[in-house]
């Protein structure tokens, strides 16, 4: 069986094909296809509230493309989901419809919660029986999630992500805001509490920090490692860390967020 997944974010949109492989009751997945696309929908939306036209028929071209992958590989099944960016724009709903039309790729457009929640499902195998807070930055929204003892005991998005710019005001009351949530519905955690990352801009962090840290690394070592990108300029960025252009300019307001968080 081979089963196909499209996540339409607001900094980049990816499309993964895998096989199924069944080996009695073990179950293993074998990567065909991935493909990661540097197309800022939230660029548009963030600062206009729609998906401006160049955009728009960039997007159409994209899904044709990923719907031509999806036919050609005899895909049995796939989703398509779209979060922060097509959730906020004025013609998300526009532009759904017209791919479903012209290609017959059908993309459905969720919440924040859903966000969560398929985060949700997607991390918590991972988890032991101590306190985890799985921070997830995305381009237009954070996902938080709380963990006790497997449990997710609380869960919330907010409006802030490492395209969304928000003023140094703003930020501080997004910050407040996540205050705010651990004090009233968050459990009283027991110390340590574990931070998990998920997201483009905490993976090349993580590996930056392997090459300095060797391990899993501590908030002061976090914060020590966003100073330390943020003394390169955009150029030196792409050269000397080798990051992808999309990287480059948002990884230091991704790192803000999972340190204040943390």
């Amino acid at each position: 069986m081979i089963l196909a997944a499209i996540d339409i974010g607001s900094n980049a949109i990816r499309l993964q094909v895998i096989r199924v492989i069944k080996e009695g009751e073990r179950i293993s997945f074998k990567k065909l296809e991935f493909i990661r696309f540097p197309l800022r929908l939230g660029r548009d939306v963030f600062t206009s509230g729609a998906i401006q036209a160049a955009t728009a028929q960039k997007f159409e071209k994209l899904m044709r493309t990923f719907k031509d992958l999806i036919d050609l590989y005899e895909v049995h099944a796939y989703i398509a989901r779209a979060t922060s960016a097509m959730r906020e724009a004025e013609n998300g709903q526009e532009l759904v419809k017209k791919v479903l039309t012209q290609y017959g790729l059908k993309i459905r457009i969720i919440s924040g919660k859903e966000e969560a929640d398929l985060l949700n499902k997607a991390i918590r195998p991972y988890l032991d029986d101590k306190c985890y807070v799985h921070i997830d930055v995305g381009g237009g929204s954070t996902e938080l999630n709380i963990y006790v003892g497997k449990k997710l005991v609380s869960s919330k998005s907010f409006k802030m992500g490492s395209v969304r710019q928000l003023s140094g005001r703003q930020r501080k009351t997004v910050f407040n805001k996540i205050a705010e949530w651990r004090k009233k519905d968050c459990p009283t955690l027991q110390a340590p509490v574990i931070a998990v990352g998920t997201g483009g801009n905490i993976n090349k962090l993580f590996q930056l920090a392997n090459q300095r840290y060797q391990h899993s690394i501590s908030l002061a070592e976090l914060q020590a490692l966003r100073a330390y990108v943020a003394e390169f300029s955009y150029e030196q960025r792409l050269a000397i860390l080798k990051m992808n252009p999309d990287r480059a300019d948002v990884i230091v307001p991704a790192s803000e967020i999972y340190s204040e968080v943390m």
